[in-house]
């Protein structure tokens, strides 16, 4: 299968990997391709130059965010930060037009002023921005009415999300959400080739909500387990 991978950060990188392997083409889209290749320093999380990267991968493509989406069949994951998801999805909409679009974004408020701050390890905690009244994957989806936004992989590292036999082997829950059935059954079939087998389907896009506001008790758990960066454990539903 031809699918588009937006973004080419750590949680991009690891779907991207993964989709190689697993034998699929597989197209990354960037806001600049020539300047995400001239970089030459790490990237905020630490991670090497993209174009470093790259080379250690043969197989992927890198191209615009609207050539990789165009390039794609039936499946586009969005690893575009949270902040910018919208704007920059929005500008390439005729590309995803009737493509499954995989969103994980967390809407990430950094830098903010807060009354009463949670500090962490790394800084003040972000705020989620929106929260409560509505959800990223439903603005993504209002922006986007010809595509079909799938929420998923978002509350795991994504790491995780593409080897779930790295925590507890593999015996934990992942998440779906969204207003089209065909879509949430591509993007269930996409995670049992990532070798996960207990695949909660929570409804309409609405659950968007739900999974966004748990960034924050993931972060949580990860503190309490002493993991300051990421965190590496599952979230099993117990029936």
């Amino acid at each position: 299968m031809k699918i588009a991978v937006l973004g080419t950060g750590g949680g991009a990188r690891e779907h991207t990997a993964k989709l190689v392997e697993l034998g699929h083409e597989v197209f990354v889209g960037t806001r600049d391709p020539e300047a995400t290749l001239a970089r030459t320093e790490p990237d905020m999380m630490g991670n090497a130059p993209y174009g470093q990267w790259l080379a250690d991968h043969p197989g992927v493509t890198l191209l615009s965010f609207g050539d990789a989406a165009a390039a794609a069949g039936e499946v586009v994951i969005n690893g575009i930060d949270g902040h910018n998801a919208v704007a920059a999805l929005t500008g390439i909409a005729t590309s995803l037009s009737g493509k499954t679009l995989i969103d994980y974004a967390v809407p990430f408020v950094y830098q903010h002023e807060a009354e009463h701050p949670w500090p962490t390890p790394w800084g003040v905690m972000p705020k989620l921005d929106p929260c409560d009244t509505d959800s990223l994957g439903e603005r993504i989806q209002r922006a986007l009415p010809e595509a079909k936004v799938v929420k998923s992989f978002v509350t795991q590292e994504q790491s995780t999300v593409v080897n779930p036999k790295a925590v507890g082997d593999g015996d934990h829950t992942m998440f779906v959400a969204s207003d089209h059935d065909d879509a949430k059954r591509t993007v269930t079939e996409l995670l049992q080739s990532y070798g996960w087998t207990d695949i909660l389907d929570l409804g309409p896009l609405v659950c968007s909500r739900g999974m966004e506001m748990y960034a924050h008790m993931h972060s949580a758990i990860g503190f309490g387990l002493g993991q300051q960066f990421g965190g590496h454990f599952g979230v099993k539903v117990v029936r």
